[in-house]
């Protein structure tokens, strides 16, 4: 049997995801940061529930300590705990661009420098990022989420080939709006009301994104990406990017196809 780690288990995606990869024999290691909470998962033999927090180095250390003595050997790492933030850059505190980072880039290469001296050990390894459709496109209010996915794809691209000298591969998975709380627990708002010159314009940008959440192949579902991340485990291809969602297909293709004027001008008709 094998053994896949994920972080950000309670919800969402991660939990998603440990059902998936428990359904089909493999071993799982569901980490979160209030494991009391957890009913279902403690109750199965293939699943062990840790805690761990990203901005807690200890909670890593000793989860993936914890991982290794139950199941012998860990040989996939899904770094899936993140959260987003929304409003105009200027309402937005030191604190919370410092944690929007914490979490979804310094957690993230904490997390994989925790893990990769159990990955050289045993000569082979697999570590799989969510980043999203938000580390290659952007939208208008996002500054603080795109700017950490941007930074987690280049870190795992950059990555890959130095670990691939160490038969250790790196995969990315890039969804587009999915059907989890995303937008509720795991998204912080900041307003500034004195910020009064933006209000047009958040107004004209919330409308549009409520139109977007109705039309054909926006939010997939999170079983969707469960599927694709364990694709990307057992397929043992060198493919480095996974795109999930028709939204973040056309999205990311429109990017590629066109030159960076018009892509630009494109969104910004489109939100305006």
């Amino acid at each position: 049997m094998k053994t896949i780690f994920i972080t950000g288990a309670s919800s969402g995606i991660g939990r998603t995801t440990v059902k998936h990869f428990a359904e089909r024999g493999w071993n799982v290691v569901a980490t979160m940061r209030t494991p009391e909470k957890e009913t279902e998962f403690i109750n199965m033999n293939n699943i062990l529930v840790l805690r761990l927090d990203v901005e807690e180095k200890k909670t890593i250390q000793n989860a993936v300590a914890e991982g290794i003595q139950r199941f012998g050997k860990i040989d996939v790492l899904l770094n899936n705990a993140g959260y987003g933030t929304m409003g105009i850059f200027e309402a937005a505190t030191d604190e919370q661009i410092r944690r929007q980072f914490e979490v979804n880039v310094f957690g993230l290469m904490n997390m994989t420098k925790a893990i990769l001296p159990h990955f050289r050990s045993n000569k082979e390894g697999l570590l799989i990022n969510i980043s999203s459709m938000g580390g290659k496109v952007t939208f208008p209010t996002m500054s603080l989420y795109h700017s950490t996915k941007f930074a987690v794809e280049g870190f795992s691209e950059s990555l890959s080939y130095e670990l691939a000298s160490q038969n250790i591969k790196v995969k990315l998975i890039e969804p587009g709006a999915i059907q989890t709380d995303f937008g509720g627990r795991s998204m912080e708002f900041y307003f500034n009301e004195s910020l009064t010159d933006y209000k047009l314009f958040t107004a004209a940008f919330q409308n549009k994104l409520m139109s977007m959440e109705k039309e054909p192949g926006y939010n997939s579902p999170p079983e969707l990406v469960a599927e694709t991340i364990y694709q990307a485990a057992i397929d043992g291809t060198s493919q480095f990017r996974y795109v999930v969602g028709e939204d973040a297909k056309m999205l990311i293709t429109m990017k590629e196809s066109l030159d960076n004027e018009e892509y630009m001008n494109n969104i910004t008709q489109h939100f305006s």
